[in-house]
């Protein structure tokens, strides 16, 4: 078969390809970025599923708008006025996760040869994503407070990229949050030199102590301009359901029509079903319950797995410890002549029955083969101290 050219352009995720390691009978797994689903709030998701079957089911099982279910367009625009986000129901479309969303922008945003900045590291989907359109995608440096302005200003005025895609809050795989006096030179940059920016919020409820900055695009009335150079994608999967499959964009109306078009011919519509679901479960007010214990829980992990990691590594790694998310973003030192290859490492945690991803993948380009991921969403404290113990007999 002749394949697309364009497939020369990606290749499968280090991090999928990394499961089919896992199943190993042991293993203890920091890899993955998923939610606990001992955390998932089965009971009210359980009465929302039968209210919507019970209640007139046929809309729910039925074909829907592209756009979305309305009623959960309604609540979306409740829930992210509580953000401090001003948006009409008609001025937001619901996506299947937000996944989708970035998917959509893609075919609505890049031409082949197109440039795109993103952070250095970031979500490894979104490069996957946009060099699928063809995108030459240029990574921006990070440190603890985000990207860094000054350094994604001069990439932005060398390469005038089609659009900047950042993860503000609690970055993936970075655990980074954006301050907010970047966040506001972030916007300036937008209007300064007319350029998209693509906000990815998925985690910004996962706070483990007061809340993150504001996002941009609640941020953004303070910058004249900014709104209409801003697309905002946010999802549920993080904190409801990842199984739900529900996120939505947050877009100028001319993007977002024709992000609706290209839906249309990607999957019609997100499912009626769950749809419904999340939006009788908004009206339960369940979530902020729910939402406090993820954070408890996850608080106490990432503290745990701070301390572990300072007492089995040392010096051996440096890492900031994140204040709200699901991940550590470390750095092989190389210290007392220890490894400083995260792939290495791997390799020999994978023996130890540990797991984790290597940060590589997570670079556009210019890889710092040192880094690695973390994730403490899925393992309990014990487990945690047992698997940062195995990775210090590894290293």
């Amino acid at each position: 078969m002749q394949f697309a050219d364009r497939l020369n352009n990606v290749e499968t995720s280090a991090i999928r390809e990394l499961f089919k390691l896992l199943g190993k009978p042991g293993i203890i797994s920091f890899a993955g970025g998923f939610p606990d689903p001992a955390l998932f709030d089965v009971e009210g998701i359980a009465e929302s599923t039968a209210a919507v079957l019970a209640n007139n089911p046929g809309p729910v099982l039925q074909y829907g708008a592209t756009e979305g279910f309305g009623p959960l367009r309604e609540g979306l625009s409740k829930f992210m006025a509580n953000k401090g986000v001003t948006v009409q129901p008609d001025g937001l479309i619901v996506t299947t996760g937000s996944q989708q969303g970035l998917d959509l922008l893609g075919k609505v945003m890049i031409n082949p040869g197109d440039k795109v900045i993103v952070e250095a590291p970031t979500f490894l989907a979104t490069i996957q994503c946009f060099r699928l359109y063809g995108a030459h995608v240029i990574g921006a440096p990070i440190d603890a407070d985000g990207v860094d302005t000054d350094k994604l200003e001069a990439l932005i005025a060398e390469h005038k990229p089609k659009m900047v895609y950042l993860i503000p809050t609690f970055g993936n795989p970075s655990g980074a949050t954006l301050s907010l006096a970047r966040r506001k030179r972030v916007l300036e940059l937008a209007v300064k030199y007319n350029t998209l920016v693509v906000e990815d919020d998925p985690y910004c409820e996962l706070y483990f102590g007061k809340p993150p900055p504001p996002s941009l695009l609640a941020l953004s009335h303070t910058v004249p301009g900014s709104r209409e150079l801003l697309a905002h994608c946010g999802s549920f999967s993080k904190i409801l359901s990842p199984g739900l499959r529900v996120g939505w964009m947050i877009a100028p109306p001319a993007l977002l029509a024709n992000a609706t078009m290209c839906k249309q011919f990607s999957d019609a519509h997100t499912s009626n079903l769950t749809q419904a679901t999340a939006a009788h479960y908004l009206t339960l007010n369940r979530l902020d319950t729910a939402l406090a214990a993820v954070r408890t829980t996850y608080a106490e992990r990432a503290r745990v797995m701070a301390t572990s990691l300072r007492r089995e590594l040392g010096s051996a790694i440096s890492f900031n410890e994140p204040q709200g998310g699901m991940f550590f973003w470390a750095k092989l030192t190389g210290e007392g002549g220890k490894s400083s290859n995260a792939t290495d490492f791997a390799k020999r945690a994978i023996d130890k029955l540990v797991a984790f991803v290597p940060g590589a993948p997570f670079y556009a380009h210019d890889a710092d083969v040192a880094t690695f991921r973390l994730s403490f969403a899925t393992v309990d404290v014990q487990r945690i101290v047992e698997g940062v113990g195995r990775l210090g007999e590894a290293l």
